[in-house]
C-alpha cells in the first residue's frame, strides 16, 4: 500500500490545504463533493496542485508535517516547480 501527502488550492495563489490519505483518488472526490467538513470546504480548496507518494504511513505524515510548517513561498514554488500551470491534477488520476 502506498500513502500520499497532496497539496489542494483554492485556486492559483490562492488558499492552500495539505492532507494525507492512503487512498488519493477517494479522498480528493470527498473534498471536491465537500464531504468533509471544516477548512476545504469553507474556503473550497479542491484543486490538486500537487501530490507525492510514500512507502509508509509515517513517511507521508512526517512529510505532510514538514510541508505545513514551510513559509507559503517555498509552497508556493514547490507547486510552480512540479505543476506551473497550476492545473488540477485530479484529471490524471482518474
Amino acid at each position: 500500500m502506498l500513502y500520499y501527502t497532496y497539496i489542494l488550492a483554492s485556486k492559483r495563489n490562492g488558499t492552500l490545504y495539505i492532507g494525507v490519505t492512503c487512498d488519493l483518488k477517494r479522498r480528493i472526490v470527498e473534498h471536491k463533493q465537500h464531504l468533509i467538513d471544516g477548512f476545504t470546504e469553507r474556503y473550497h480548496v479542491v484543486i490538486l496542485v500537487h501530490w507525492e507518494e510514500y512507502p509508509t504511513f509515517d513517511d507521508a505524515v512526517t512529510r505532510e508535517k514538514r510541508l505545513k510548517k514551510w513559509n507559503r513561498k517555498w509552497k508556493l514554488d514547490l507547486i510552480e516547480k512540479t505543476n506551473p500551470g497550476w492545473k488540477d491534477l485530479y484529471d490524471e488520476l482518474r
